[in-house]
């Protein structure tokens, strides 16, 4: 480690997520949230806090265990369904579609545009997005989601530039934690939450899994592994972990990001 690296991270204190009052959690498709961060989500709302979902693409191409003639159109109507009711599970009453095309059609300037507008209305302190920068993530919409969501967070103070993005206002968002990451920087405590993420995940959209598949086994496994991982680091029983940038980390401090 950097001898700049190392003093960074005493010099820049990271602030508690939780000391935060306006979060805004942005998927690339349905159940992404649930997946990266259903747990903090719903430990924010039991906090009282103002927790908004933002899902950009509509998962019309997902893995469904519907019939081809359901597929399409007909599938982003179901997902956009299961995303409510899961959402209502996790305490979340505010949720909004871009309706973007799942697969990555449709173009960037249209998904920069739709998350600076609902971050000019929403207001959030915290934007939640998935990290763009993970080695393993392959997915074309993932990544885009991760790469706009980190621009707007850093121009969301600037009216100018966000009037150029189609937003109507600037916003005073004051960092960005990114889930599904390697690198995470700081923890929420989700002791006890751990159940209800599962069932937001497996009782609600069931049109991406079948109870006692290999798939929802897998993934099942995997966020009770990283739940008590992260609890383990953080000293709780289970925790979720982000790789969180204050403003000031956002940039020209490349050691941050590392």
């Amino acid at each position: 480690m950097g001898l700049t690296r190392f003093a960074l991270r005493f010099a820049l204190k990271k602030p508690k997520i939780e000391s935060f009052s306006r979060f805004l959690f942005i998927g690339p498709h349905p159940d992404d949230i649930e997946i990266g961060a259903g747990a903090t989500a719903a430990r924010l709302a039991r906090l009282g806090k103002e927790v908004c979902f933002l899902i950009c693409t509509d998962g019309r191409f997902g893995d469904a265990f519907v019939p081809e003639d359901q597929k399409g159109a007909v599938l982003s109507g179901i997902r956009k369904e299961e995303s409510r009711k899961s959402a209502e599970m996790l305490g979340v009453t505010d949720l909004r579609f871009l309706g973007l095309s799942d697969g990555g059609f449709y173009d960037k300037s249209e998904l920069l545009s739709g998350i600076a507008k609902c971050v000019a209305d929403f207001q959030p302190e915290v934007i939640f997005a998935p990290d763009p920068l993970s080695r393993s993530e392959s997915h074309k919409d993932h990544l885009q989601v991760g790469e706009c969501a980190r621009e707007i967070a850093n121009f969301a103070p600037y009216p100018g530039i966000m009037k150029g993005y189609g937003a109507e206002c600037a916003a005073n968002v004051q960092a960005i934690a990114y889930y599904m990451t390697a690198r995470p920087n700081v923890f929420v405590k989700t002791t006890g939450l751990l159940p209800l993420q599962l069932r937001s995940i497996f009782d609600c959209h069931l049109s991406q899994y079948r109870e006692n598949s290999q798939e929802a086994k897998d993934i099942a496994l995997y966020l009770k592994l990283r739940a008590h991982d992260f609890g383990i680091r953080s000293f709780h029983r289970t925790a979720e972990g982000f790789r969180m940038l204050t403003r000031t980390e956002m940039h020209c401090l490349p050691e941050a990001g590392e």
